[in-house]
């Protein structure tokens, strides 16, 4: 069959919400790769690759450029293996983008690929050499051709620092045709910690929209605030670890946040926060780089002299010799505390000593405050360890008798609610809504809720549902 130019072709985040690959074709010798994201647990591009198949698995020939939305590994983490299949074009992203991309992608060259620096660093300068960051709301042309003119523009999109949506305009001067695609990346929450909230595009002929949280709605900021609270009160009464997991950027950095804030208003907890996370500890200097990004509210606590993310219980480990030491000395005293640490899946790094010393101990407390997918040891605990059962780690099974809490309004991804805003909030209406980056049942519950407002407001709009 045939195909009409623009299209889209998704090489991942459409059974899941890892993996996310995008392919913006713009004519049979040219496309656009939106994001190029490393899969995790169990989810697969459905054409092979998974998290423990990484190899790229379309052909690269057309694709001019790679936009990267955001700099988590699940949007840009693959792209070793893109360079490695002979990926030759410039990385467009935004400029905060583009002063963290080179520390996530040292790491998930380490991890990933080998662990051998010299090797990483000559990865990293290669990505730096083509790697094009860009200001926000700035039109940027990609291809100016006498038959096809391709602009891209990056809007805040409050998911992490640098997170964007990406507009495409699209023409083709010869049949007058015009375009205009719009790639939301990650959405963040509104009022989330440090960042401005999203707003939504002005119009969009087609928008490709994130579903994670689709099928439902977060607790408001107050509420989750105050059942972290409690959590940490009954860690310092019980004497136990209250274990977060965490990814190095974004979630740290905005629990970090409120954690400061409720240390403040509580002079009697005073309870060290640990961030045994060096990965972790590096994006959160960079953080402190990038404060003209952050927020109207936390400029004004720097302006009161607060130090939102340097505060005086923040403690740091600095090798893996303290990482072992700081394990044990927690499991083996009643000394309470927090550790926020990674994977934010608990499928690697250092949780998993904690996870392993710990959750057979009532004392402590594991709080889940960001997605688990779905074959990720998180997602067994946090399914399975209310009910008192067990997760296999490293080959060993262990009880889950700590508890187990979830947080969800600490998601950096925008809820229900927030995702339908962003689609009925648009000036002119998109004819079609294509949803990735979901559960089957979020996506399911989006679209009918995107259906539904558009039957409200006299629309009419197409709400797909992707399988490649």
């Amino acid at each position: 069959m045939t195909k009409s130019f623009p299209y889209i072709q998704h090489h991942g985040a459409v059974t899941g919400v890892t993996g996310s690959c995008h392919q913006l074709w713009l004519s049979p010798t040219a496309s656009l790769l939106i994001d190029c994201g490393l899969f995790q647990g169990a989810e697969t591009s459905g054409n092979g690759a998974n998290s423990n198949s990484l190899h790229v698995e379309f052909k690269l020939e057309t694709v001019k450029a790679l936009i990267a939305t955001h700099v988590h590994v699940d949007h840009i983490g693959r792209l070793p293996w893109l360079i490695a299949a002979g990926f030759k074009g410039a990385v467009h992203c935004t400029e905060p983008s583009a002063l963290l991309m080179p520390t996530v992608l040292e790491d998930a060259f380490m991890v990933g690929v080998k662990r051998d620096a010299m090797l990483a660093d000559r990865f990293v300068s290669l990505v730096e050499q083509r790697l094009q960051g860009h200001s926000y709301k700035t039109w940027v042309t990609l291809i100016n051709e006498p038959e096809l003119i391709c602009r891209i523009r990056f809007q805040r999109a409050g998911h992490i620092l640098g997170s964007a949506y990406v507009e495409c305009d699209i023409h083709y001067p010869a049949t007058g045709h015009k375009r205009r695609i719009v790639f939301s990346g990650d959405l963040g929450a509104p009022n989330a910690p440090m960042l401005p909230a999203p707003k939504p595009p002005f119009r969009a002929d087609v928008v490709v929209l994130e579903s994670t949280y689709g099928n439902r709605n977060h607790e408001d900021r107050l509420t989750r605030q105050a059942r972290l609270q409690t959590v940490l009160e009954q860690a310092l009464s019980d004497g136990g670890t209250v274990l977060i997991p965490a990814f190095s950027i974004g979630r740290t950095q905005e629990l970090l946040y409120e954690l400061e804030d409720i240390l403040t208003s509580m002079a009697r907890l005073t309870l060290p926060v640990i961030l045994d996370a060096p990965l972790a500890t590096k994006f959160t200097s960079l953080y402190r780089e990038l404060k003209p990004y952050w927020n109207d509210e936390a400029l004004k606590r720097v302006s009161q002299g607060r130090k939102p993310l340097t505060f005086d219980q923040l403690l740091t480990t600095e090798n893996h010799a303290q990482h072992l030491a700081m394990v044990n000395r927690l499991a083996n005293t009643f000394q309470p505390a927090i550790v926020i640490t990674g994977s934010g899946m608990c499928n690697a790094g250092r949780i998993v000593n904690y996870l392993k010393a710990m959750l057979g101990d009532p004392r402590h407390n594991v709080v889940f405050v960001g997605y688990q997918a779905q074959g990720t040891p998180g997602q067994a605990i946090q399914q399975y360890g209310p009910r008192g059962g067990y997760v296999d780690l490293d080959g060993e099974r262990f009880d889950i008798k700590a508890g187990v809490h979830t947080i969800g309004g600490y998601s950096a991804h925008a809820d229900q609610r927030g995702l339908t805003q962003f689609i009925t909030g648009m000036r002119h209406w998109p004819e079609e809504v294509k949803l990735v980056h979901g559960d089957p049942q979020a996506k399911q519950a989006l679209a009918t809720k995107l259906t539904e407002q558009a039957q409200t407001k006299g629309h009419t709009l197409k709400v797909t549902i992707p399988t490649g």
